[in-house]
């Protein structure tokens, strides 16, 4: 079909798997149009669409997520900048959120898992006297920054 991609043409040009392509499809974030043949073929707007999703994965958004924001444009419509802008308006605090468990994670690294022992269950220093034992198992200092109470 004129002035369409096919699926092959829209993996290269986006850098994403054809495969992943159809399980975007099949989750409804995209839509193709289909040939006789049943050849799947997409608008060029469609790498807009796919940019956005590959972005928003990367932010740490669940394709459930990212399709409650792909719903507010029409399938047919070819987004602007500022479409873009309203659906990614949120990303910033998530972006922060995962930069400050990444700085923790780093502070981590170099006190408790860079001490060898590799336990926060035995480590005298984050858990002295087993404290945190009745909380439950699971990496709590590390998910909720704290322990529930000790």
């Amino acid at each position: 079909m004129p002035g369409l991609l096919t699926i092959g043409e829209v993996a290269r040009r986006s850098g994403v798997a054809a495969s992943a392509l159809r399980f975007y499809e099949e989750r409804g974030l995209l839509k193709s149009l289909r040939s006789e043949l049943g050849r799947r073929s997409y608008p060029r707007s469609v790498l807009r669409r796919v940019a956005f999703i590959v972005f928003a994965q990367r932010i740490g958004m669940t394709l459930d997520e990212i399709g409650a924001a792909l719903a507010e444009l029409p399938q047919d419509w070819v987004p602007e900048g500022a479409d873009w802008a309203k659906l990614s308006g949120s990303w910033t605090s998530r972006i922060d959120a995962r930069i400050a468990e990444l700085q923790r994670l780093r502070e981590g690294l170099a006190s408790c898992i860079g001490c060898g022992c590799l336990s926060l269950e035995k480590c005298r220093l984050a858990n002295p006297g087993d404290r945190a034992a009745g909380l439950g198992a699971g990496p709590l200092f590390w998910i909720t920054g704290r322990p529930r109470r000790l």
